[in-house]
């Protein structure tokens, strides 16, 4: 045991290494060091960067989905309008083929395609490009909009294009001025269907987009979920966004839809 030395000796050690402690402590709070902050681009004084950050990204997936989507629909209907007439008006070898092909294609998910994709995308430079992306959106929706104008067109009388061709009317004529608008509610529901593939995917997106600027708002939403913890009201707040483009384009469209998917899926 201590002494009454051995203890008052020790208690002073101690007070005096508590006071030395303070002191460095007190010395080492008075000149911190901003080198590590300055590393990671923050600035003394708050000024709402990481928010504006954030606004800005948002802003530039929104753009990246809205541009991805219009394009992607644009060129689906471009495509399948021009292929389904050919399928619809003209005898030629293969053409039973082809339309089995499409068909087929319907059985199987984007998906399956992913690594034969990117191997494809990486070749050709395509990578974190949206044009990349619009143009796998637009093979894996062609098939099915082919196969739903394909039935459309057939639904409207041959004895329209045979007068106009008496009259005179060229090929590209009759398919512009008589087909094209007696097919819109086809056409609605198409493009509605290449809008939403192209709008809600996100296994794909993820997978050919690193750089979170060539990101589209699927892969943006799902960024709010980690493996311990889930932004609730980032993830409500950016669904509702998401969801509001596509609920007006369906209500812009939806006295085409009734009739154009009826119309398309049951004749043929």
């Amino acid at each position: 045991m201590l002494g009454e030395y051995g203890r008052d000796g020790l208690g002073g050690d101690l007070r005096a290494a508590g006071r030395l402690g303070g002191r460095v402590l007190e010395a080492w709070l008075r000149e911190p060091t901003r080198e590590n902050a300055i590393a990671l681009g923050i600035r003394k004084e708050p000024t709402g960067a990481m928010e504006r950050k954030t606004i800005w990204l948002f802003g530039r997936q929104l753009f990246n989905s809205v541009a991805v989507s219009l394009a992607t629909t644009l060129l689906g209907i471009f495509l399948a309008c021009t292929a389904a007439y050919a399928f619809s008006r003209f005898r030629f070898p293969g053409r039973r083929a082809a339309l089995l092909g499409f068909l087929v294609i319907q059985m199987f998910p984007g998906t399956m395609m992913m690594i034969p994709l990117y191997i494809l995308m990486d070749k050709l430079g395509l990578l974190d490009q949206l044009l990349g992306l619009i143009l796998v959106y637009s093979t894996t929706a062609i098939p099915f909009c082919v196969w739903m104008l394909k039935g459309y067109f057939d639904t409207i009388p041959k004895e329209l294009e045979e007068s106009a061709i008496i009259d005179g009317a060229s090929r590209f004529r009759i398919f512009w001025s008589i087909i094209l608008p007696l097919a819109r509610p086809a056409i609605a529901v198409t493009g509605l269907f290449s809008f939403m593939t192209a709008w809600n995917e996100f296994i794909l997106a993820a997978t050919f987009m690193n750089e979170e600027t060539a990101t589209t708002l699927p892969v943006m939403l799902n960024s709010f979920v980690s493996k311990t913890t889930v932004e609730w009201g980032h993830f409500a707040a950016g669904a509702i966004i998401v969801s509001i483009p596509v609920v007006a384009l369906f209500f812009a469209l939806q006295r085409h839809l009734v009739s154009g998917l009826t119309a398309g899926s049951v004749k043929g």
